[in-house]
């Protein structure tokens, strides 16, 4: 997993980024159908209506890189939304994931396991964030510039989980993992960051998780034509909320038309809420760590799906603002501390 920090001006940290890519010889699989084209041209409107500071920075990349800048941002708004359900596809595009958050004795945690194809492992990266007009984070992503779950200065996680759409029901907008990085860098709450997704056009299905340090825990089920916001269940004095591959509420479920894998997301869902009371208490981050490794049920072990597996897992304490990695199958690597964000935050 590459570390990568950036800072100041939006454009100069795509520029820079560009010129990594260069120097690595790196290039991209840019084999966009018509519908994937169209969509993207679309999409990116919306994009730069909404978040004109990423474009500027997918414009760094694409200008040193001498990339056709339409065709570069179209690719990058179609990860995780119609890559996946269109032949011949190149790569073809695979998701699971776990995603969890919970307020107990005092701390607010979230979890996540990140399950993809391996061949996204090497590329995966953890990225520091200080742009020069919006809030500092880390973020965790198999792609770039955009990302599946982050943490911003203010002790805001926000995740995303993927759930299948069928073709006809995907929409110009933003896909999930620009929403995260739209929200880590503009909200510093979960109510800020409620306020900010409810007026953004979704592209496809999708769960946000959002998680902050004063214990307000949602998942907000994301289609095209509506949100609906879940709330976490109390259990004692605690509180969690978890996401996996699908929609939970039951409202929900019929915004998922189309049938696919979605490797094993209600058992992944039952092992997190269902060994909460039991099992996380005393060191939350060991604990934690333990539940992610499969220990409490199952949830990594993903020996029975061919190139399938958890490429990382991470922790996030959103107090403390202190992140916890396995930089691949947690049952095999271990859990390191971050520290990157505690850092420039306490030296402020």
């Amino acid at each position: 997993m590459y570390h990568l920090r950036l800072k100041g001006d939006h454009y100069q940290m795509g520029v820079k980024r560009g010129t990594i890519f260069q120097k690595s010889n790196v290039t991209f699989p840019l084999h966009l159908d018509a519908f994937q084209l169209d969509y993207g041209k679309r999409s990116e409107q919306i994009l730069r209506a909404f978040f004109p500071e990423v474009c500027a920075e997918i414009q760094g990349v694409s200008d040193t890189m001498d990339m056709d800048y339409t065709t570069f941002a179209s690719w990058l708004l179609c990860m995780g939304c119609c890559m996946y359900n269109l032949k011949d596809n190149i790569p073809i595009e695979i998701r699971g994931c776990t995603a969890f958050a919970y307020s107990k004795d005092g701390s607010i945690i979230y979890g996540r396991n990140n399950d993809l194809p391996p061949y996204l492992k090497n590329g995966s990266k953890s990225e520091l964030y200080a742009p020069s007009n919006g809030n500092r984070f880390l973020i965790t992503t198999s792609s770039f510039i955009n990302g599946e779950e982050g943490v911003n200065e203010y002790g805001l996680a926000v995740a995303m989980t993927f759930v299948m759409t069928s073709l006809d029901k995907i929409h110009p907008g933003l896909n999930s993992c620009f929403v995260v990085r739209y929200l880590l860098e503009k909200a510093n709450s979960t109510q800020h960051a409620l306020s900010l997704l409810m007026e953004l056009p979704i592209a496809s299905n999708c769960n946000i998780l959002l998680a902050d340090k004063n214990e307000e825990l949602v998942v907000v089920e994301c289609t095209p034509y509506i949100k609906q916001i879940r709330q976490a269940k109390n259990i004692g004095n605690s509180k969690i909320v978890c996401t996996v591959n699908d929609f939970t509420s039951d409202e929900m479920k019929k915004y998922v038309t189309i049938v696919g894998n979605d490797y094993h997301s209600a058992i992944r869902y039952r092992t997190v809420i269902d060994n909460f009371s039991t099992y996380i208490k005393g060191n939350l981050i060991e604990a934690t760590e333990q539940l992610l490794k499969g220990t409490y049920g199952f949830i990594c072990q993903y020996e029975d799906e061919p190139n399938f597996e958890t490429i990382w897992s991470s922790i996030f304490d959103l107090k403390n603002l202190m992140v916890y990695r396995a930089e691949g199958d947690p049952r095999r690597k271990k859990f390191l501390t971050d520290s990157r964000l505690h850092d420039i935050v306490q030296k402020q």
